[in-house]
C-alpha cells in the first residue's frame, strides 16, 4: 500500500458488494411486481400532491436538475480528470467506469423491466422513459459516493462524517424529489439507491483489489 494511503479491504468490498447486490435483485423485484416498498407508492405521491408549493416546487425543482443524470455524469469526468493529472490512474478509472458502468445498468434495467412512470398528469417536469429503477437515485448513489471514497484517504473522523452526511442528505433529497415531481414511484427511488450502492462496492472492490498490486501516490491535498 503506498504510504498514507489505508490498508485496502478487496475481500470485504467483495463480500458487501454481493449482499447489496442481493438487495438490489429483491428491491427491483419488489417494484415490479408490487410488493414491499412498493406497497407505499399510491400513499407517498398522494402525500407529494398534498404539500406542492410554488416556493418548493422550485426547490425540488433545482435539486433534481443539479442532481441529474447528466449533471453526475459531468462530476465524474471532473473528478476523474483531476485524479488522472495527479497521477491517480486507478482512481481516474474508478471515477469515471463506475459513473459509465452505473448509466449502462440503470438504462438497461429500465428497458427489461418497462416499468411505467405515474400517469403524466401529475408530473411537474418531462419524463419519457421507463420508470424503474429511478436513474437519478442510482446516478446520485454512485458518483457521489464514488467522490466520498476518494475523499475518505487522510481524512479526520470529523471530516469523514462531515462527507458521509452531506452525501447521504443529497442522495436523499435528490431520491425525494423524484416522487414530489411525479415522475417516480417510491419504489422506483429504492430500487435506484440498491442498485447504484451494489454497483459502486462491486466498483470500489475491484478499485481496492487493483490497488492492492499496483500501489499509486498519496492523495494530493
Amino acid at each position: 500500500v503506498a504510504p498514507g494511503r489505508p490498508a485496502t479491504r478487496p475481500g470485504l468490498g467483495a463480500l458487501v458488494a454481493v449482499l447489496l447486490s442481493f438487495a438490489a435483485a429483491a428491491g427491483l423485484y419488489a417494484s415490479f411486481v408490487g410488493s414491499g416498498p412498493a406497497l407505499a407508492d399510491g400513499a407517498l405521491l398522494q402525500d407529494s400532491l398534498e404539500i406542492r408549493s410554488g416556493g418548493l416546487t422550485g426547490l425540488a425543482v433545482v435539486v433534481t436538475n443539479v442532481g441529474n443524470t447528466t449533471s453526475m455524469a459531468v462530476l465524474a469526468v471532473a473528478v476523474g480528470a483531476w485524479c488522472w493529472y495527479a497521477g491517480r490512474r486507478a482512481d481516474a478509472v474508478l471515477a469515471i467506469g463506475a459513473m459509465a458502468g452505473g448509466a449502462a445498468l440503470f438504462r438497461t434495467l429500465k428497458e427489461v423491466l418497462d416499468r411505467p412512470r405515474p400517469p403524466a398528469a401529475l408530473r411537474l417536469v418531462e419524463a419519457t422513459n421507463e420508470s424503474l429503477p429511478s436513474g437519478h437515485a442510482t446516478m446520485s448513489i454512485v458518483v457521489i459516493g464514488t467522490v466520498v471514497v476518494l475523499a475518505w484517504a487522510r481524512r479526520a473522523a470529523t471530516t469523514r462524517a462531515a462527507l458521509v452526511s452531506v452525501a447521504v442528505v443529497w442522495v436523499g433529497a435528490v431520491g425525494a424529489t423524484r416522487i414530489y415531481l411525479g415522475v417516480h414511484w417510491f419504489s422506483d427511488v429504492v430500487a435506484g439507491w440498491l442498485v447504484g450502492a451494489a454497483w459502486l462496492a462491486l466498483c470500489v472492490a475491484l478499485w481496492s483489489w487493483w490497488r492492492t498490486r499496483h500501489p499509486e501516490p498519496a492523495l494530493v491535498e
